[in-house]
């Protein structure tokens, strides 16, 4: 489907899928690529970015417990290209106590996510307990869908806004 996806206009397009499942090896082909593992194991994730390097877009829509979807952010994060998105979702399993979520709890991915809304307005913070960070520096836009939410990456330098305020405008 991604291949489908992605590939239209013959785009040169490479996909590259996580499994716990050995049996969706059987799916890879010319480029699409299967790593079989978990996606809340950071170990086997960062061995996954050595080989696939620097991408334009992450669709995290494996697991659905909070643990797997953070531990991807957190993890496969930084081998998003700049100007690339970050999907993640499923993300209505933050509110489902059966995959660890509930309106409000701490350790969801939605309330999770909700703390970058702050990192990228912390360099007008005013306050000592809200200080800028990696996300401040690279988290260009959230949105937030029913299931889903997009996180767009750019470079800090990306990031400044086109257009100033002048005084008495």
């Amino acid at each position: 489907m991604w291949k489908d996806y992605f590939g239209k206009n013959e785009t040169d397009v490479t996909i590259y899928g996580i499994d716990i499942d050995s049996r969706c090896r059987e799916l890879e082909e010319e480029k699409i690529r299967i790593f079989i593992g978990s996606q809340e194991d950071k170990e086997f994730l960062n061995q996954v970015k050595e080989k696939i390097g620097k991408i334009d877009i992450i669709i995290d829509d494996g697991g659905h417990t909070m643990n797997q979807q953070i531990t991807s952010l957190e993890t496969l994060w930084d081998c998003l290209k700049d100007d690339g998105t970050y999907l993640c979702e499923d993300t209505g399993t933050s509110y489902m106590a059966e995959f660890g979520g509930g309106y409000k709890a701490l350790n969801t991915f939605i309330e999770y996510s909700k703390n970058l809304i702050d990192y990228i307005h912390a360099e007008n913070s005013e306050t000592g307990e809200l200080r800028s960070n990696h996300w401040s520096e690279e988290v260009k836009a959230l949105s937030y869908y029913n299931g889903m939410v997009f996180i767009e990456k750019t470079s800090r330098k990306n990031r400044m806004y086109d257009w100033i305020i002048e005084e008495g405008e």
